[in-house]
């Protein structure tokens, strides 16, 4: 079979405009959320800065204090001294714990930020990964997601035949249950499979539009499932782990 390398590089251009597209309309408000919060932050740690001034500020007036007090009764100098270590530990206290409380809660927001980040970017891979391989399917190799997937799962049914028989038990009843109904040639296809391994078990086609595209089969107690999720999960941990590892929980787009 002769590949069409112009529909092939179709795709590719398709799929770079896809790429700038998101980072245009996606990541950049994204990031300008970051930058703004950013420099609210910058501002907070600012005002920290000016109460640990003022607290030192407190301290230097302390010590003057001091010298001051030298001269009075030995009472009097005991009770100044004590007010004011007191006064000087309330301020750099409250310094100190809203410095604290302004990196937990910068820190909060970025995880909070890399979550969502990662969850859209996540969503995109999937429909963009589900629309390249029907395109690619369809373009070279003439089939539809649908007849792929299962011809798939028939291709896998058989290694696992005596797990999902021990499985079913007395139940004689399996659910394939799939984003989008399948064709009837591939149900059929399906239905022979079960027929064949599974001998006087029912199969059951349902739908379910929360699901990842691909094909979840259901006998008694046993699920197997071929589905888009095993690829973006994998993306998703590897997207994770990246983002952990950045200093400042942020990854920098390159150019389109």
């Amino acid at each position: 079979m002769s590949i069409d390398w112009i529909t092939v590089i179709a795709q590719i251009a398709n799929f770079l405009v896809l790429v700038w597209l998101l980072k245009r309309f996606l990541y950049r408000p994204i990031l300008d959320g970051i930058d703004a919060r950013e420099a609210e932050i910058a501002r907070s740690m600012a005002e920290a800065g000016e109460a640990q001034k003022k607290a030192q500020a407190a301290e230097a007036a302390y010590q003057q204090q001091r010298k001051q007090l030298l001269s009075d009764q030995n009472a009097v100098v005991e009770r100044a001294l004590r007010e004011s270590e007191n006064q000087r530990d309330t301020l750099l206290a409250e310094a100190r714990a809203k410095l604290e409380q302004e990196q937990k809660d910068w820190h909060k927001h970025l995880e909070r930020e890399r979550q969502k980040f990662t969850a859209q970017l996540q969503r995109a891979g999937e429909e963009t990964l589900l629309e390249l391989t029907r395109k690619a399917l369809r373009d070279l190799a003439d089939e539809s997601l649908e007849e792929a997937i299962a011809r798939h799962v028939s291709a896998r049914l058989r290694p696992i035949a005596g797990e999902l028989s021990d499985a079913a038990g007395n139940s004689k009843e399996a659910v394939a249950t799939t984003r989008d109904t399948l064709p009837e040639a591939a149900q059929t296809q399906i239905q022979a499979d079960i027929e064949s391994l599974l001998p006087g078990t029912s199969l059951r086609f349902e739908t379910d539009q929360k699901q990842a595209p691909g094909l979840v089969l259901r006998v008694g107690s046993a699920q197997v499932a071929w589905t888009v999720d095993s690829y973006t999960e994998a993306f998703d941990a590897l997207l994770s782990e990246r983002l952990a590892a950045g200093a400042s929980g942020r990854i920098q787009p390159g150019n389109a």
